[in-house]
């Protein structure tokens, strides 16, 4: 099967995909939405910007009763950001079908979920701490669940959140449907799957397939005392519509932000320590284009769809591998092609070379090894640079 027409789903559901922009299904949507529709427990993995959510929600979708005033699916989630963006996603496929879906998090009073739970409520989208504190003040039920996502599970294990989904698996009922997809699939993953699923329907890919083909990577070595001069070099090319800029730090984000802010008006900035509302602010203004350029730490390197991002900047290189892959999915997303750049210092070699041991995939490394020539300010019209072009 290659189009969503094909599936045995709602006419409604076709209609609300049509109007969103699918059309053909990606590799992720094929292989798992058809077990899913006829029951069965999937463990997924896929590259970060294959249409994981519809893989999953659309079959969610199909199997709510809407007659049922009772919540029946289930979504973990490992950050607030993804609870919110899944749960629209969620109601922008069931838009036709009067399916409501509720995203519960913490950072923000929980009041107002409290009474939104009050109203007819079929999906519940969640981070593990605060669907708990729900259960705990019997704001939410969960014995009519019939089916459990566990979205980004690697990275929820890796947040500690091991006991609070088990808890919830727990008091869920024991004939529910489940799947997990996660982008890596580490022995904790696997051992989780085997306690917890029946006979789940495997769809794997390789380890040297994380890296999105339809990204171009680079690298540029420079001496630290360079990086911002090599940064705004690079923003300043007319091909670099909008940009995501990784730090490995919520001070060197801040730091950055700041400095960017000074030469100019179009930066945000987005880390762990910012209020829900100044994150949401920071997010919006980016995704509506009222900003060109967003520097973040990872909390934005997961699970965010962003349309438009045509370069990824890793500012810092990560320590941990898998980490790369993750921001740089945050380009070339959803069959777009897009542009990756790292900048590397003599301390940074090290981590490279990881990365580029954990993929197949050419990393080209650009012209201009480390100067060690003064820096100065650069101004907002900084010279553009010719290797940064524009996506295919």
């Amino acid at each position: 099967m290659q189009e969503f027409e094909e599936l045995p789903i709602a006419g409604e559901i076709v209609q609300s995909l049509k109007e969103m922009g699918f059309r053909e299904m990606f590799p992720i949507q094929a292989a798992a939405m058809l077990p899913l529709l006829q029951g069965r427990d999937v463990i997924g993995q896929a590259k970060t910007g294959t249409g994981k959510t519809a893989a999953f929600g659309v079959p969610m979708l199909q199997k709510i009763d809407k007659s049922l005033d009772a919540v029946q699916g289930l979504v973990l989630v490992p950050t607030r950001e993804l609870a919110v963006q899944v749960a629209s996603d969620f109601n922008r496929f069931g838009k036709y079908l009067s399916v409501k879906s509720l995203p519960v998090y913490g950072g923000q009073p929980i009041y107002g979920q409290m009474d939104a739970l009050q109203s007819t409520v079929h999906i519940v989208v969640g981070t593990p701490g605060r669907v708990i504190d729900h259960l705990s003040r019997g704001t939410l039920v969960l014995d009519r669940v019939s089916f459990v996502v566990l979205d980004e599970a690697d990275r929820m294990l890796d947040m500690g959140f091991r006991e609070d989904i088990e808890l919830l698996l727990g008091r869920t009922p024991s004939d529910r449907q489940t799947a997990m997809f996660s982008a890596t699939m580490p022995d904790e993953i696997m051992s989780m799957a085997s306690r917890h699923m029946y006979n789940p329907e495997k769809i794997l890919v390789s380890r040297d397939e994380i890296a999105v083909e339809e990204i171009e990577q680079m690298y540029r070595q420079v001496d630290p005392e360079r990086k911002f001069q090599a940064l705004c070099d690079i923003l300043n090319n007319q091909s670099v519509r909008r940009a995501l800029i990784f730090c490995s730090t919520k001070i060197g984000a801040d730091r950055l932000g700041y400095r960017l802010s000074r030469v100019r008006r179009d930066v945000a900035i987005i880390h762990g320590d910012l209020t829900q509302a100044q994150r949401e602010r920071a997010l919006d203004n980016f995704r509506k284009g009222r900003v060109r350029f967003l520097v973040a730490t990872d909390v934005a390197s997961r699970g965010l769809d962003i349309e438009g991002v045509t370069h990824v900047v890793n500012y810092d290189v990560p320590s941990d591998p898998l980490l790369y892959f993750h921001r740089i999915g945050r380009t070339g997303r959803a069959g777009a092609s897009g542009v990756a750049v790292t900048l590397v210092s003599r301390y940074e070699m090290m981590d490279l070379k990881r990365i580029q041991g954990m993929t197949n995939t050419r990393m080209h490394q650009l012209p201009g090894q480390m100067d060690m020539r003064p820096e100065r300010e650069p101004s907002p019209h900084y010279r553009s640079v010719p290797w940064a072009r524009a996506p295919r």
